[in-house]
């Protein structure tokens, strides 16, 4: 595994920020994970600031490292196989015959891809679908499919920049309706419980353990993901 060089060199704020942007724009912006980081703009951010080398992103493949390596003038690197390989785009296929409408694949899509009810079929809008495979390991029932929505095309070459693009303002609009913190509490599955009324600070006490107990849930389950990942192409 590569380890990251440097690409911030003490620049001023408004450069590095302007450089995450950058980096951000030439990401695939599938929001899957794989880079170990939460999203694609955490990502960007930790390569601008030199905590993240460039060939984390499998989405991305080969095309998108040199992307990146064109952006901070650091040297292409082979992908890193610690994150993923790389492969044909994916979009996600519910088996109606077998989902129970629990709403855990819905809460988990970066992408509001899915659609449905509480107790009701959900079904996945296949050109919202980013294939980021988040909502594979919270579904009970096993119900949920990838298939190729590429080809033999791989990396850069099953993407484009125009859904990139979508796929970024659909997270964004999902960021601004969800916050991500609300997305890695909703994502453990689970349930609400009603709490009697307490004081303020034993309340943010609750609170406060219920966010990290639910955080520690999704992050099992992101971690189930990426070891099915590594069980061979899908």
């Amino acid at each position: 595994m590569s380890h990251p060089a440097s690409t911030s060199n003490a620049l001023p704020h408004a450069a590095l920020t302007d450089l995450a942007a950058r980096i951000d724009a030439a990401l695939p912006q599938t929001q899957c994970t794989r880079c170990g980081y939460p999203d694609c703009a955490s990502y960007a951010q930790a390569i601008a600031q030199g905590g993240a080398a460039i060939n984390q992103c499998p989405p991305g493949g080969a095309e998108g490292v040199a992307r990146l390596a064109a952006i901070t003038g650091l040297a292409a690197v082979p992908l890193s196989a610690d994150h993923g390989v790389e492969a044909p785009r994916s979009v996600a296929f519910i088996d109606e015959a077998w989902c129970i409408g629990c709403t855990l694949c819905i809460k988990a899509c970066p992408t509001d891809a899915i659609v449905g009810s509480n107790k009701k079929m959900h079904t996945v809008i296949e050109p919202y679908c980013t294939g980021c495979e988040l909502c594979i390991p919270v579904c009970p029932v096993d119900c949920i499919q990838l298939d190729s929505a590429s080809g033999t095309a791989t990396g850069w070459a099953a993407w484009s920049d125009s859904l990139a693009h979508q796929a970024k303002q659909r997270y964004q609009q999902h960021r601004q309706r969800v916050p991500l913190e609300d997305v890695e509490d909703e994502s453990s599955g689970a349930p609400e419980q009603s709490t009697p009324p307490t004081s303020s600070g034993a309340a943010a006490t609750v609170a406060v353990e219920g966010i990290e107990a639910r955080k520690a849930a999704i992050a099992a389950a992101m971690e189930r993901a990426r070891q099915l990942r590594g069980q061979g192409p899908h």
